[in-house]
């Protein structure tokens, strides 16, 4: 694997960076067939405000169980926060996540392995009030082994897929977004992905991503239409159409109905990055029988364990989603 990205979270103490600078990481945890449970878990240091702050939930078949945790970074070794610690054992090759004890029931201890190599990009947006956002952003797929519990009840995940992101720099997507999609589909020998926002008439403001092999080939997306089904705001099936630079293009299609992964159990919606003191940590459960949706919590942003098929070859992996909540946007296929 290449390894110049540095893969290492800025560390406690560093000085000169924007007020809005952040350094965070991102992990999916899932079987390969799409069933439950679906573990996501993140971190991020934002050094100018001083704060370390976290998250795991889990979506089972009945529920989501949301974990948010956050310290002052200048208190920690930069290895991790309340139940969370995690360390670098090879840069874009293996990470250990470990999370003990909380209030979730969730616990893991785990090695991420690169399964693919990783795609690097520059997101560089000017958003509608004109503040801009530039941030590194890395993907790459990979594979688990260790145990993760859930109420006392131990799995083996070996061989379980796990998607990881990393971005660093500055962020404030504000306004003007109407579909926001970030889409992972796990195939055996490959992972397909792409990041792409559009504006609320249907303008593309930004595609990125690629086709990671595991053989060590990485093909650039270059397009990307859609005919997605929603049922109000939540993602229940579509089909996705992505085409490379080598000239490939991948008709896949998705089932999203198994429900669960709303972002904002993980803090989305505008909280990562505030100070909330030392130790803090804050927990609930949400019900997956409809009554907590895109409607009632503070970010419509969902990222759904999917089950997907190309070319009548199955595959697993998260389909993050977001329509804009506002009375302005109706969504608009491209793909027909």
């Amino acid at each position: 694997m290449a390894n110049d990205f540095h893969d290492d979270l800025v560390a406690p103490g560093t000085s000169g960076l924007p007020e809005r600078f952040f350094d965070r990481f991102m992990f999916n945890l899932h079987p390969a067939d799409a069933t439950a449970p679906s573990v996501i878990m993140g971190f991020g240091h934002y050094p100018a405000k001083d704060v370390a702050d976290g998250f795991a939930i889990v979506s089972t078949e009945k529920e989501q169980r949301n974990l948010r945790f956050s310290t002052e970074l200048s208190c920690t070794d930069g290895k991790g926060a309340g139940p969370l610690s995690f360390e670098v054992v090879e840069p874009n090759t293996a990470w250990r996540l470990k999370l003990d004890p909380n209030p979730s029931g969730m616990e893991y201890d785990l090695i991420w392995r690169a399964r693919t190599p990783y795609w690097l990009g520059e997101v560089a947006v000017t958003n509608a009030d004109a503040t801009p956002t530039k941030f590194e952003h890395l993907v790459q797929s990979g594979r688990y082994e260790g145990t993760l519990i859930i109420d006392g009840v131990r799995q083996d995940v070996g061989g379980w897929y796990g998607q990881r992101d990393r971005s660093r720099g500055v962020r404030t997507m504000s306004g003007g977004q109407g579909l926001h999609i970030w889409f992972q589909a796990q195939f055996p020998d490959r992972s397909v992905g792409f990041l792409l926002v559009e504006d609320r008439q249907g303008g593309r403001l930004l595609l990125e991503g690629a086709i990671l092999h595991e053989d060590g080939g990485l093909d650039d997306v270059v397009d990307v239409r859609h005919a997605l089904n929603f049922d109000t705001l939540d993602l229940t099936s579509g089909t996705i159409e992505v085409s490379t630079k080598s000239g490939m293009r991948y008709e896949i299609d998705a089932d999203a109905s198994g429900g669960g992964g709303l972002m904002a159990g993980a803090g989305y919606g505008g909280h990562h990055g505030r100070p909330r003191g030392r130790d803090h940590v804050e927990h609930e459960v949400y019900p997956l029988d409809g009554s907590v949706n895109q409607l009632t919590v503070d970010s419509s942003l969902t990222d759904r364990l999917t089950a997907y098929t190309w070319n009548g070859v199955p595959g697993t992996g998260i389909f993050e989603f977001a329509l804009t909540r506002s009375s302005s946007y109706t969504y608009r296929p491209t793909l027909t």
